[in-house]
């Protein structure tokens, strides 16, 4: 479904991202991991849109979307939620997913409906499958942060896409929550057959959920494999897992 090759971008003489690769298949569950500064955020944002790479290419479907804008990877199939949760405060759990819906079906600007009546068949499913048709009517202000979290999924949802890019689902969650959310991304990929790729600093999570794993460092692929060949290289010992220890995760 997704396939990265030589991938590259430089800010001044740093190079961010230098010949990354990545490989995503359809139905798979796959991290990326690496020290901070590694590249995994400007990776996302190279593939998401957010920034035009200086040379190689991101296949999404056989198709180069490299240098497309945030709007049109969308259209494409790629949704994307951020460590930072962004939800609009001020209005309600379903008007936030509603608007995601909207904005797919290209309803956003017909004058002649009730905004509040249109797709909400598909609004209140969605929240069903995350587990927030209980909240639908709560301003988003007022919820916990790892509800929050689990809304930001839900906007993805409301797009409809194929692949989901996460970047550190997990961040700022108690236990109990990280638990919750692990279990959610894990049922959503088999019941709705979605592909999801994410980064992710919780080894626990990332040797629990993942199909395959890729690692990064100072820009560039170390290895991309099934979790116990990841665990076992030494090379991502040394860069970034820090030893046995860590690594039993």
């Amino acid at each position: 479904m997704l396939r990265v090759n030589e991938l590259v971008k430089t800010f001044g003489g740093f190079k961010a991202v230098d010949g990354a690769h990545l490989h995503v298949a359809p139905g798979e569950v796959v991290a990326v991991i690496g020290p901070n500064g590694a590249g995994k955020t400007t990776l996302f944002h190279l593939i998401t849109g957010q920034l035009v790479p200086d040379r190689g290419e991101i296949l999404f479907k056989g198709k180069n979307i490299a240098g497309l804008p945030p709007h049109k990877v969308c259209r494409r199939g790629i949704a994307r939620s951020y460590q930072v949760v962004n939800v609009f405060d001020r209005l309600t759990v379903l008007e936030n997913v509603q608007i995601a819906v909207l904005a797919r079906q290209s309803k956003t600007w017909n004058l002649f409906q009730t905004a509040s009546r249109m797709c909400l068949e598909d609004t209140i499913r969605i929240l069903q499958n995350v587990g927030l048709a209980d909240k639908a009517d709560r301003i988003c202000a007022n919820l916990s942060h790892g509800d929050r979290k689990v809304l930001e999924i839900a906007i993805t949802l409301g797009s409809k896409p194929e692949l989901i890019i996460m970047d550190e689902p997990t961040a700022g969650m108690s236990p109990e929550e990280t638990a919750a959310t692990l279990k959610l991304m894990q049922r959503l990929c088999r019941q709705m057959g979605l592909t999801l790729l994410f980064c992710e600093h919780d080894m626990e999570m990332v040797f629990s959920i993942a199909d395959r794993i890729m690692v990064m460092q100072q820009g560039r692929t170390i290895i991309q494999d099934i979790p116990e060949r990841v665990r076992a290289d030494k090379r991502v010992r040394e860069a970034y897992l820090g030893g046995a220890d860590t690594c039993s995760a």
